[in-house]
C-alpha cells in the first residue's frame, strides 16, 4: 500500500510558478510510475504530467510543455511538480498519483492506470 501527500499548493499571479510535492509512504519499485492530474471546477480530471520511476522519463500534456517540469527523488521517495509562467486556466486541484505497474504498453497518462492517489492541494492563479 501506498500512501501519497501533496503539499506546495497556492496562490499566484500569471507568470508566476510554485512547486508541487508529493511524498509517497511505502515502498516504491522500479515498475512504478508516478503522475501528476489536475481538474478544474465543472471539468474533468486531466492528465498534467508523469515520471518512470527507475528511469526518471517523463511526459507532459501539451498544455503545460515547456512550462511544466516534473522530477523525482528517489531517496525521498518525492516526486515534483515545478510550474513556472502559470496561467489563469491552471487553476485547479492538483492530485498526484501512483501506478505499481506502469509497462511500457500501457497509457502513462491514463488515470486509469494508476492505483493510488493524493488528496489534492488548489492552485489558483489569480490576476
Amino acid at each position: 500500500q501506498v500512501q501519497l501527500v501533496e503539499s506546495g499548493g497556492g496562490l499566484v499571479q500569471p507568470g508566476g510558478s510554485l512547486r508541487l510535492s508529493c511524498a509517497a509512504s511505502g515502498r516504491i519499485f522500479s515498475n512504478y510510475a508516478m503522475g501528476w492530474f489536475r481538474q478544474a471546477t465543472g471539468k474533468e480530471r486531466e492528465f498534467v504530467a508523469a515520471i518512470r520511476w527507475s528511469t526518471g522519463s517523463a511526459y507532459n500534456a501539451d498544455s503545460v510543455k515547456g512550462r511544466f517540469i516534473i522530477s523525482r527523488d528517489n531517496a525521498k521517495n518525492t516526486v515534483y511538480l515545478q510550474m513556472n509562467s502559470l496561467k489563469p486556466e491552471d487553476t485547479a486541484i492538483y492530485y498526484c498519483a501512483a501506478s505499481r505497474d506502469m509497462y511500457y504498453y500501457k497509457l502513462i497518462s491514463s488515470e486509469k492506470e494508476y492505483n493510488y492517489w493524493g488528496q489534492g492541494t488548489q492552485v489558483t492563479v489569480f490576476s
